[in-house]
């Protein structure tokens, strides 16, 4: 048995604000060469579930890609390495699909991260 460590992130298919179309299999490919690079270099597995979902926010109505992350125990990770990855995965998809702002839910905090303080034009009054 080990602590129970979760992150759950919800990222775009859509690039920024262009609603140009992402495809999951794209989003599954990036983590899949990331992971393949972290095995190799650091020896750290980080399991990932992948679904489709949207947000939905006012006249915002946009598919996303849920990604949910858990201390996996074959490959357990004390707390600080598991956030810390999982933030720089995070961190990898948003730069490379053009991804605004997203936030990940820890089992213990919230973080919001964002490149900008643009807000979809689909949501009114968003400032």
């Amino acid at each position: 048995m080990i602590e129970t460590y979760i992150a759950t992130v919800s990222l775009g298919l859509e690039g920024g604000y262009t609603q140009k179309s992402i495809q999951v299999d794209d989003y599954i490919k990036a983590i899949q060469s990331y992971q393949h690079n972290l095995i190799e270099s650091k020896r750290i597995f980080l399991s990932v579930s992948v679904s489709e979902t949207r947000i939905v926010l006012d006249g915002q109505n946009e598919p996303h890609v849920r990604l949910e992350f858990l201390n996996y125990p074959r490959f357990p990770l004390v707390k600080e390495l598991f956030k810390s990855e999982v933030i720089a995965l995070v961190e990898h998809l948003m730069e490379i699909f053009q991804q605004n702002r997203t936030v990940i839910v820890f089992t213990d905090e919230t973080i919001m991260f964002q490149g900008s303080n643009e807000v979809d034009p689909r949501i009114s009054n968003g400032n």
